[in-house]
């Protein structure tokens, strides 16, 4: 079963994020790219003591207030942003969740600040 079969039997109103990936630093600051529309998702708003992936890997921990569940192949890295309900909040971390050989989907999560 795939992302999109698992979500039109589980889920009857699935959720369309905004990202804007995260490219790097620049002269002026953070760069990102154009937004784009993620769907179908499934969010999840539930607080998380999470470890922060960052560059520098200094592993610091931080409370995770928003969870994604987005399609496989969705380009997210940490410190992105993602628009959802008006909201626009940071990627703390993104985790590749494969199916293992077991009948679930495949997906990303992303936690967010």
């Amino acid at each position: 079963m795939d992302w999109a079969e698992f979500i039109a039997l589980h889920i009857p109103t699935p959720a369309t994020i905004s990202v804007e990936a995260y490219e790097g630093s620049g002269a002026y600051g953070d760069v990102y790219a154009a937004a784009a529309d993620v769907t179908p998702c499934v969010v999840e708003q539930t607080r998380r003591m999470v470890r922060v992936q960052t560059q520098d890997a200094a592993g610091a921990e931080q409370v995770s207030s928003t969870t994604v569940y987005a399609p496989p192949g969705t380009v997210c890295p940490p410190g992105s942003r993602v628009t959802w309900a008006g909201r626009t909040l940071r990627v703390l971390a993104r985790s590749d969740i494969s199916a293992h050989g077991l009948p679930l989907p495949e997906h990303v999560e992303l936690s967010l600040e």
